[in-house]
């Protein structure tokens, strides 16, 4: 791909990692319709450490906390040494299934599951699913009071995410809300979790990409898918998380059964591949 494909996709995925809308979808469906091919599943990794630069500048002070709450755990030899600490280490915790099963099946990941049947299906399930914890859920409930089980239920939902049309976010959101918390810090949260699985598998991509012989070019186009994912993707925080405050998530499960619709419309009449 060229720089320009690159920055489109940038700000792509930039307004798309946050909205509970999946980034991996469109970063799949765009590129289709505008006839550029598949990027690949490696670059749409390693542009996440755009978003991943994004949610350490809205977030910083949220993150230093935390980081020094994680280390104090660690000092006093207790894990629940405060509140902050145990929040720390459970989101370490919560980390986990999406590392473990995102690495037993990278490949599977990297290539039939991002056939676009697949990705217009999940994009409905996963609508509808987070209509349903819309309703069900009590959105009663603050960051800080959640406890270790709970945040081991998000971290399942969020493994959710490594099927292509899922969304992390969206995925993380629900199992928020399912276990009670209010929109906007089950948003908030969500951002916050996804810090060492996005970080993670960004590097990694990175790296292989690297070892895989990347190029002058191929490296100013990542930088410049990068940089364009940080700033849309420091937009579409503050825009969601002041959309959730006043709405709830309905808006995007329309959007994505309507949009997973026309997927699979378009692949059973033959007209996409």
């Amino acid at each position: 791909m060229n720089w320009l494909q690159a920055f489109v996709l940038g700000i792509v995925q930039g307004l798309t990692e946050f909205l509970p809308i999946s980034s991996t979808a469109h970063l799949r469906i765009v590129p289709h319709y505008l006839g550029w091919g598949d990027p690949g599943a490696a670059f749409s990794a390693v542009i996440q450490l755009g978003t991943l630069a994004a949610v350490f500048v809205y977030f910083a002070n949220d993150i230093k906390g935390l980081a020094i709450a994680a280390f104090d755990g660690l000092r006093y030899r207790n894990l629940k040494h405060s509140p902050e600490s145990l929040l720390a280490w459970s989101i370490a915790f919560g980390t986990i299934p999406i590392a473990v099963l995102g690495l037993s099946f990278k490949d599977l990941i990297e290539t039939e599951a991002r056939g676009l049947h697949i990705i217009g299906t999940t994009l409905i399930v996963l609508a509808l699913a987070l209509m349903a914890s819309e309703r069900i859920g009590k959105r009663n409930m603050g960051m800080q009071e959640l406890s270790f089980w709970k945040i081991q239920f998000i971290g399942l939902c969020q493994a959710l995410a490594l099927v292509p049309g899922c969304s992390r976010s969206g995925s993380t959101i629900m199992g928020g809300l399912f276990i009670g918390l209010k929109r906007h810090e089950a948003a908030r949260f969500s951002f916050l979790l996804g810090l060492p699985a996005i970080g993670a598998s960004g590097l990694l991509e990175f790296f292989d990409l690297l070892d895989a012989g990347l190029g002058e070019e191929g490296l100013l186009n990542i930088g410049v898918g990068i940089l364009a994912a940080a700033a849309s993707g420091y937009l579409s925080i503050g825009f969601l998380l002041r959309f959730l405050q006043k709405y709830g998530t309905d808006t995007f499960s329309i959007y994505r059964i309507l949009l997973g619709g026309i997927i699979l419309y378009g692949v059973n009449t033959q007209v996409t591949p």
